[in-house]
């Protein structure tokens, strides 16, 4: 390979930087020369991709192009030769599922569950992961990636024409390797500060390297983390690749389907620690409702009964309702669609509509929301409460960027640490249910452990807050995603083009197919943006069975009628090949 021309003065001020912060951890944690070191070698391949890219010279206009080597070297799957039969596809899918279940029930090895915290906890149905789990970062990195991509790319930063075959793969390629700096990125911060390791694995390091017993088992809960959360992103692959749809959208859909069913039917009691009684009841909402008709009296039913099925956590009917109610709403909206007619430019009659649906996005940008939003807190929580990032100035303990409770306030309000009490963390973070806003709004001297001491107005502020930037998040991610999958006007234009069609009444030319797109193609993906949003906040607010969440209600319903119509997709090109260059180009 043809050696890239750099400009290696760069390399003074990179050098100069990564002294700077790698001393900075000596100065506020007053590190010892191991760890010190390891910091150094963890840090170290960062700021040899910034001196990659910023001292590329060569006749590509981006800087990414001076990652080239490097992105070609990483481990990937190979895409197939040639077409994968629909049963091979069927089978490939499954296994990854099944692979997933069962990563889902590896736990993480020397790791402490009953003292770990789960930052989390709030979005582990979006994040298809499972608590001190090797998938306990889920699909997290290759979200977080995506985002920090698309805006990027978005905001021109890359300089990057995704149109152009060269300019897309190096973006890819750079997307991949962005997902290996966010898996330590966001396992790092949590194992050591959040993932406690168990103590008998610190003694036995202690024994072999005194003074480092906890630091050494900190570092293999990470190399742990990273095989799990690597091993995802090459399952996604192998979907793509070899399977039908999304490996994530498929992880996300098994992980909600599970919480759903359990939410729904669960018969064992809300508190194994004690017997089943009408206060505790079962806690899936049909076996909850049975039972408290079943036993209790009339004056119980009527006074505390009917109020306990209908609204009182785990599970209530107004909660399965509500999931029954996004459910028909999405299939709805999955449905809709808006048909262009088209005609074939050579064969007399052959005439066809080409559909764009009103959810012309996907669920995609409601993903990329609600992936910002989990980021946001793990690091207020971080910057609020870790040993190291508390004592960052001006970010560290921040009341204004989030403020998390103390112990006691854990006790006393039962309530989890990783709860945001104020700040802007408190703003954005997603009510469950209704329990959680409007009966703190109607009645707020009784809710004081969900009003952590804000007024009414400020927990109405709080909803309002959180249903806009789920709107506006999803719009502007939806607009992103279009541009960036080859979804907007133009390239669906070209798609039309090549494939031998045309509009009829309409000259034949790319760019006059391309103006009559652009009159529906940015409608209906903000449109589809802002509904999936408000779908999924909606959602949110109403509350829904098993704790899912919105989100991962919506997103679970999409995934699965898009992966019945993949199927079908699959089928048809299976028994008419022809139809299959109009799919995939070939």
């Amino acid at each position: 390979m043809v050696d890239v021309q750099r400009n290696k003065g760069v390399a003074i001020p990179v050098l100069l930087v990564f002294a700077i912060v790698v001393a900075s951890f000596a100065e506020i944690d007053h590190y010892g020369p191991l760890k010190l070191f390891v910091v150094a070698l963890l840090l170290s391949p960062i700021f040899f991709i910034s001196y990659l890219v910023f001292s590329y010279k060569g006749p590509k206009q981006s800087k990414l192009y001076g990652l080239e080597y490097l992105t070609s070297k990483l481990p990937a799957v190979k895409k197939a030769k040639g077409h994968v039969q629909f049963k091979y596809k069927l089978m490939w899918t499954a296994l990854v599922v099944l692979l997933y279940f069962a990563l889902t029930n590896i736990y993480v090895y020397g790791l402490n569950r009953t003292q770990s915290i789960d930052v989390f906890a709030s979005f582990r149905a979006i994040f298809a992961g499972a608590e001190g789990s090797l998938m306990d970062l889920g699909i997290g990195p290759i979200v977080t990636a995506s985002i920090v991509m698309q805006l990027f790319a978005g905001a021109k930063i890359f300089n990057i024409d995704l149109t152009d075959s060269s300019d897309k793969a190096i973006y890819q390629g750079v997307q991949k390797l962005l997902v290996i700096i966010m898996i330590f990125v966001e396992a790092i911060p949590q194992a050591f500060g959040y993932l406690v390791p168990d103590t008998a694995l610190v003694n036995s390091l202690a024994a072999i390297a005194p003074g480092y017993g906890h630091f050494l088992a900190q570092t293999i809960i990470v190399a742990q983390l990273f095989f799990g959360s690597y091993l995802v992103f090459l399952m996604d692959e192998v979907v793509s690749k070899y399977g039908i749809g999304s490996g994530i959208s498929l992880f996300i859909a098994a992980g909600v389907s599970q919480q759903l069913v359990t939410g729904t039917i669960n018969w064992l009691p809300s508190s194994l620690t004690t017997t089943m009684s009408l206060t505790n009841p079962p806690a899936g909402a049909i076996p909850k409702l049975l039972y408290i008709i079943t036993h209790a009296s009339s004056g119980y039913l009527i006074s505390t009964g009917i109020p306990q099925i209908m609204f009182e956590p785990p599970n209530p009917i107004v909660a399965l309702l509500g999931t029954i109610l996004i459910f028909f709403i999405v299939a709805y909206f999955q449905s809709s669609k808006i048909e262009l007619p088209i005609a074939h430019e050579r064969v007399r009659g052959a005439r066809g509509r080409y559909p764009l649906q009103l959810l012309y996005a996907s669920n995609i940008p409601v993903i990329l929301a609600t992936a910002l939003l989990a980021n946001v807190s793990m690091w207020t929580l971080l910057f609020w409460s870790s040993p190291v990032l508390s004592h960052v100035p001006i970010l560290g303990h921040n009341p204004l960027l989030g403020s998390y409770p103390t112990a006691a306030q854990v006790t006393a309000l039962n309530i989890s640490q990783t709860t945001p009490t104020g700040g802007l963390a408190f703003y954005l973070f997603s009510p469950n249910g209704l329990s959680d806003w409007l009966f703190p709004i109607l009645q707020p001297s009784t809710a004081q452990s969900v009003l952590f001491g804000h007024t009414a107005w400020q927990e109405g502020i709080h909803v309002i807050v959180f249903l806009g930037f789920m709107i506006i998040a999803s719009v502007i991610f939806a607009k992103f995603w279009i541009e960036t999958t080859n979804m907007g006007p133009s390239s669906v234009a070209r798609q039309i083009m090549s494939s031998g069609m045309q509009i009829p009444g309409f000259r034949r030319d790319p760019k006059v197919i391309e103006r009559v797109l652009k009159k529906y193609i940015p409608a209906i993906t903000v449109f589809s943006g802002a509904v999936v949003g408000l779908l999924a906040a909606g959602a949110n607010l109403i509350g829904t069975v098993g704790d899912t969440s919105g989100t991962g209600l919506l997103l679970a319903v999409g995934i699965v009628i898009q992966f019945y119509e993949a199927m079908g997709r699959e089928q048809l090109m299976e028994m008419h090949p022809v139809i299959r260059q109009f799919f995939v180009g070939g």
